[in-house]
């Protein structure tokens, strides 16, 4: 999968670089349920700043400006987990197929060319 379809399912909540449960289960090739399930069951491996539940009216205000939510989600009586970078890579640790490890690697790249994307940005708008 490409950097750049892993970076449009990055979103900023709460001042952090977040993605949420459901498009990582998409990513992982899981159900959200099952991811939910593995997290709820190492909950000791997420404090809050790894992973946090949305408030309804975070999740209201993303519905809002994000046309690329799938539409099922939308209408979901369960607010969706958000995980922060750090929380992404906890999720390698108790997703252990072929297929999780590999994509968390692609995340994990995505995170960090987002990261140095807003550097070369910042270091640019500085020097005008």
């Amino acid at each position: 999968m490409q950097i750049q379809t892993i970076q449009n399912r990055i979103y900023e909540i709460r001042g952090q670089k977040i993605m949420l449960d459901f498009d990582l289960a998409l990513l992982y090739g899981t159900q959200t349920r099952i991811l939910k399930q593995a997290v709820k069951r190492n909950i000791n491996r997420f404090p809050k700043d790894f992973m946090f539940p949305l408030n309804k009216k975070e999740w209201q205000q993303l519905i809002t400006i994000c046309d690329n939510l799938p539409e099922g989600v939308k209408f979901s009586p369960a607010l969706p987990y958000a995980f922060t970078e750090h929380g992404v890579t906890m999720l390698a640790s108790i997703l252990k197929s072929k297929k999780s490890i590999q994509m968390n690697i692609a995340i994990v790249r995505a995170f960090v060319a987002l990261k140095q994307f807003a550097l070369s940005y910042k270091e640019l708008a500085q020097s005008r």
